[in-house]
């Protein structure tokens, strides 16, 4: 039986579909499977993406032609059964199952297995063929639980307001940022979010997801801004925005703080492990649950990841595509490149 989904210039391509599922260059038709920017780009005839994520696919790529789906509805495109489940990566973020002729597909996009208050978590969902992210497809990777992570964060904003010196942590506008938010105590002091980050609040606050009060820095008085702590995308190190913090302590927020080198690139005071992908333990879980007999990895540590499922007695093997990392773009770019690195 010939694949459902082969690779083409343009991206992966469903062909009894005739669909593409997050494609790099423009096309009539693509199944989005979350709106970071290496997956999700302008240009396309026509969107599908989870229901919960039209609104952060049109803050961030405008007016454009796209279709909500609800998680495990489905519709059907030239004979392809197509619905839609959650990936636990960011607000909508979503897996692409396909079914035709009795055949199951699905691909992951970017997941996550530990849950987390600004998105619904990741369900496993049986098939055939999954097409799997390895961004952290190591056995060093392996995190702690979220909640030890925000307990460090408060930790280390109390301290340094109680000796008067704001905080900062860098962290990817969209989707990381939320998530730390949603995490912090509020009763520390002011919360400053960037610009680039508080558009995204209003859309995660829309969908309904909890996040605490937070201010432009316009917004507060110079003497409250040593108790503030302050979310920023890496673009904003050395920038002038930053001089109005004075003496600040920093942080970077990614999987890629658990590598000290990522560390001492980014010259930053701590490093907080935390990822919005599976770690090892997850990536290994989520894909025995799925039962695929045979498993397609995508963009990360591709030959580790394909050698130890082959060593597992899967048919494994990969697609070269053109997906990145947002947080490793990020932990590793200069500090002048955009947000969206």
């Amino acid at each position: 039986m010939a694949d459902m989904v082969v690779v083409r210039k343009e991206g992966l391509y469903c062909v009894p579909g005739q669909f593409y599922i997050d494609p790099w260059r423009p096309v009539d038709r693509a199944v989005i499977t979350h709106a970071h920017g290496d997956h999700a780009r302008v240009g396309h005839g026509h969107y599908l993406s989870a229901a919960s994520g039209v609104g952060i696919l049109r803050s961030r790529l405008g007016e454009i032609h796209i279709d909500g789906l609800e998680y495990g509805a489905t519709v059907e495109h030239n004979g392809v059964r197509i619905s839609l489940h959650p990936a636990g990566h960011v607000l909508g973020s979503a897996q692409v199952r396909m079914e035709h002729r009795g055949e199951v597909w699905v691909a992951s996009g970017d997941y996550k297995v530990e849950p987390d208050r600004t998105c619904v978590p990741f369900e496993p969902v049986r098939c055939d063929t999954f097409i799997t992210e390895s961004t952290f497809g190591l056995p060093i990777y392996r995190w702690a639980p979220e909640q030890s992570i925000f307990d460090d964060i408060n930790h280390w904003w109390r301290k340094n307001a109680a000796e008067g010196r704001a905080s900062v942590v860098f962290a990817y506008a969209f989707g990381k940022a939320q998530r730390i938010l949603s995490g912090l105590d509020p009763s520390i002091g002011p919360i400053i979010c960037h610009g680039a980050a508080e558009p995204l609040n209003r859309v995660y606050r829309e969908a309904g997801v909890a996040l605490p009060p937070t201010l432009m820095v316009t917004d507060v008085d110079k003497a409250d801004i040593k108790k503030s702590i302050v979310i920023a995308p890496p673009s904003a190190a050395g920038s002038p925005w930053m001089k109005r913090f004075g003496d600040y302590s920093d942080a970077f927020a990614s999987g890629w703080m658990q590598l000290r080198g990522a560390r001492r690139r980014r010259g930053v005071d701590r490093g907080f492990i935390l990822s919005d992908h599976a770690d090892w333990p997850g990536l290994m879980s989520a894909i025995e649950a799925t039962g695929a007999p045979r498993v397609i990895v995508t963009h990360g540590s591709i030959p580790i990841m394909v050698r130890w499922l082959r060593q597992t007695g899967l048919d494994a093997s990969a697609f070269d595509t053109e997906y990145g990392d947002e947080d490793e773009a990020a932990a590793s770019a200069p500090a002048t490149e955009a947000a969206d690195a």
